[in-house]
């Protein structure tokens, strides 16, 4: 005998199935079509994300509801836009987010190491200026202040629009007096000298841009675009970097799956690979020094 789903649960495998069944491309916070569907199922019912699927006491959806879920995830189908811009909101690290079309979906994974310290170890005891470079909708820049209450971070971008959706997120987090924005091209307006960069940088190869689905296409490709080698905006950084950062500072960067292009790139560097939910060849710690002698 089969246990028998809520009604909540039943509507989230269905809404699921019609995900998996339209072949829609997942990895702006979720994995799985279910997960999917419950994150969509969820906001259009104005529950908590970590609603109890199974709870009995969950009332039954009503055919109003139910209608309104079936075309947010018609939507979702149709658009191929990612589920965030739908529902102009993203979580990373437990943390909410705006978002919309105007910057990237926020899923760095340079998140993990402010939220288990991994970096901390690296940082100087005397650490308070931090930059969060392609700061995106900025929420690097939010998780940075929030794990160390003492620093002051800036948080900067080429896109204007990008630093719209920011100043959202800074005002929704109360840190208008702990984040400064600043819309940069790479370094050149930063000045530091920074303790810290973090940089979740365009790091896409031209094939692999060729190649993105429908969802990844709907962000802005100032956002990914890295070049034929992903490498076209990490070059001119590592070359800028020594020059922005204290004397102990460190650099934090995201390369997503260019390892092989940036080892190409940077023969003779020797970074230190952080571990993270997506192994460790993603993430990686740069010091001042290291960047030094590599530009000797």
């Amino acid at each position: 005998m089969t246990d028998t789903l809520t009604p909540l649960h039943a509507l989230v495998r269905q809404q699921a199935e019609r995900l998996e069944a339209a072949g829609v491309a997942l990895g702006h916070g979720t994995a799985t079509p279910f997960d999917e569907a419950a994150w969509l199922v969820l906001w259009q019912l104005g529950l908590p994300l970590d609603t109890d699927l199974d709870d009995p006491a969950q009332p039954t959806p009503t055919q109003e509801q139910l209608q309104q879920v079936d075309q947010l995830v018609t939507r979702r189908i149709q658009t191929r836009q990612p589920a965030a811009y739908l529902t102009r909101e993203a979580w990373l690290q437990g943390v909410a987010f705006y978002v919309d079309e105007r910057a990237i979906i926020p899923r760095s994974l340079i998140a993990e190491t402010l939220a288990d310290g991994s970096i901390d170890a690296f940082l100087h005891p005397e650490t308070c200026h931090v930059l969060d470079l392609c700061t995106g909708n900025g929420s690097l820049a939010v998780l940075a202040a929030l794990a160390w209450p003492d620093v002051v971070v800036e948080a900067a971008d080429i896109s204007t629009d990008a630093l719209a959706v920011a100043a959202i997120n800074v005002e929704k987090h109360g840190l208008q007096q702990r984040i400064r924005l600043l819309q940069s091209d790479g370094l050149a307006n930063c000045t530091g000298p920074y303790d810290l960069i973090l940089c979740n940088p365009p790091y896409v190869n031209a094939h692999s841009m060729a190649a993105l689905p429908p969802e990844f296409q709907a962000e802005p490709d100032l956002a990914l675009a890295g070049g034929e080698d992903g490498m076209d905006f990490i070059r001119p950084l590592l070359a800028a970097a020594p020059a922005r950062l204290s004397e102990r500072g460190v650099l934090v960067l995201e390369i997503g799956h260019e390892r092989d292009h940036f080892e190409a790139a940077f023969p003779h560097l020797n970074p230190l690979w952080l571990e993270t939910s997506a192994g460790g060849d993603q993430v990686l710690l740069l010091t001042r020094e290291a960047l030094l002698e590599q530009a000797a």
